[in-house]
């Protein structure tokens, strides 16, 4: 009778056991085909979906608290009564945009005027045969293109010697060339470096449409120039750098790109492309051939004050060695509750919605024009409630979050980086978000589907330089080909002590000077 007994509790023992043990796998196969979903909406909202992260989750309709417009102006109210205040904090409600018609073309564009004058027998009164006289006019205007064309422009320097003695040859010289020897004058060689890099238009593309205006030129003379311009203008991209780097707070991210090795196998490596953006907008690029620590600690070696960056390893050594206090992106911690949204609806939509209202507040600064102390006491008093509710939260569900499912991931994310996500309240002129530093290299990601790779870590090097200039320019407003026939005319001659007065942001400062005070 014993042994029945030990034999029934053994084989109850090895059927718990084996329950057990089928609970865990069941659970590990739903985990898997939770991640499997994930992985499969995320693909395919990638491929048929829409890459916008604006907006509000569906589920917000059903979340136990107001709409972030709403806790934020009734919070307001709440505070002081006063609806003065809610108009300085609250969130802009969404206006209709009404349409006004046609939009007048430019002035200062040229002006063809084609007069129609009806026929000489028309002009003459039918009744009384009396000339009619002129009473007023209508004005049709019609925009037309007019296709760009080449100048051939041709320095002659005539030559002056004594006809005594024969002696004293005298002759102008040839004004400073762009290129030694070269025949591309600034503003071909504008064009060719705005076409590329700030219209993503390939070299052979280019060279398929100058036939068009007469002129052949081949990819290969076109790259050639394009090298040459970049060394000529390396002075004005260091001296971008030296001025974002002095900025109180930079902003970094990166990219990869192809580039051609033939010393390896397979003859096109990735490299990686590193923006640093200051708080003039201005940026500046760099090029390594890896993604890791040794790229930046080169460049911000002596930069002093925030770096805001997403949460890559490659800076980790950055703030750990270098006295640089790291700013997180919330770009980044909300772009992860919004990817949880599928899995874990009702807990990412509470985040996903008390992260719209710190952005609310910060659209409420921008409209309302805040300076740096204004935000920084906005931020003080509005956002930090937010942002104690949003990490008491956190932890709160972070005990019943699965640590691998997107939810978890998420969390933990979002709670490893918490210090360097608050910190942005610390000081009125930084950013909520690394979207500055993204939005400089768009261009890059745009442009690398067009011309594919760099054709050398030399050529990759060069491009950093144009690249700097041209999507500077576009930063600051400034007409990239304007600004580059400029200073490619000029660079040669200009004194290298002055020459942050070549730097887009100082080019249009001092033009408009001039113009002040020509007028």
């Amino acid at each position: 009778m014993l042994g029945s007994e030990t034999t029934l509790r053994s084989e109850l023992d090895l059927s718990t056991r084996r329950e057990k043990i089928l609970h865990e796998q069941i659970e590990a196969e739903r985990r898997r085909a939770e991640a499997l979903e994930q992985q499969l909406h995320w693909l395919r909202k990638q491929v048929f979906g829409r890459r916008s992260e604006k907006g509000v989750p569906v589920e917000q309709h059903a979340l136990p608290f107001a709409t972030a417009a709403g806790q934020v102006e009734a919070d307001a109210r709440d505070e002081d009564g006063s609806d003065e205040h809610a108009a300085r904090t609250a969130v802009p409600a969404h206006t209709r945009r009404t349409r006004g018609g046609r939009t007048p073309l430019p002035d200062d564009l040229p002006h063809e005027i084609v007069e129609l004058r009806p026929a000489d027998a028309e002009l003459c009164c039918a009744g009384c045969q009396t000339e009619k006289v002129r009473i007023g006019e209508d004005r049709t205007e019609e925009l037309d293109y007019v296709p760009a064309s080449m100048v051939v422009r041709v320095y002659v320097r005539p030559k002056y010697a004594c006809r005594q003695c024969e002696n004293g040859v005298v002759q102008a010289a040839l004004p400073a060339r762009p290129i030694e020897k070269g025949r591309p004058g600034p503003g071909l060689l504008a064009h060719v470096i705005t076409s590329k890099y700030g219209d993503h238009l390939p070299l052979y593309r280019l060279e398929r449409i100058f036939p068009r205006h007469g002129i052949d030129i081949s990819r290969k003379t076109l790259s050639e120039w394009c090298g040459a311009v970049a060394d000529l203008l390396k002075p004005v991209a260091t001296q971008i750098a030296a001025d974002v780097l002095s900025s109180q707070w930079v902003q970094s991210d990166d990219t990869g790109v192809d580039v051609q090795d033939r010393t390896a196998n397979p003859q096109v490596r990735t490299g990686h492309v590193w923006v640093y953006r200051g708080a003039e907008a201005s940026a500046f690029y760099d090029f390594t051939w890896a993604r890791t620590s040794a790229g930046p600690l080169r460049v911000l070696a002596h930069f002093r004050g925030y770096l805001q960056a997403d949460a890559a390893p490659a800076f980790d050594d950055v703030y750990r060695t270098l006295p640089i206090a790291e700013v997180g992106c919330w770009a980044h911690a909300r772009r992860r509750f919004k990817e949880a949204l599928r899995t874990s609806p009702n807990e990412a939509a509470h985040v996903v919605v008390w992260i719209g209202e710190l952005y609310g507040l910060e659209r409420s600064a921008k409209k309302h024009e805040l300076d740096d102390a204004q935000r920084h006491s906005l931020r003080h008093e509005r956002a930090r409630p937010i942002l104690n509710r949003i990490h008491a939260y956190l932890q709160e569900i972070t005990v019943t979050a699965l640590p691998k499912s997107p939810l978890g991931e998420a969390i933990g994310y979002a709670l490893r980086q918490w210090d360097a996500l608050s910190r942005y309240t610390d000081d009125g002129s930084l950013e909520i978000d690394n979207n500055g530093a993204e939005n400089a290299l768009r261009p890059l990601c745009l442009g690398r589907k067009n011309w594919l790779n760099f054709g050398s870590e030399a050529a990759a090097h060069r491009a950093m330089v144009l690249l700097t200039l041209v999507q500077t320019c576009k930063a600051h407003h400034v007409d990239p080909f304007a600004y580059l026939r400029d200073v490619i005319d000029r660079v040669s001659t200009h004194p290298m002590s002055r020459i942050d007065e070549l730097t887009p942001r100082r080019w249009k400062e001092l033009r408009r000077s001039r113009s002040a005070q020509a007028e």
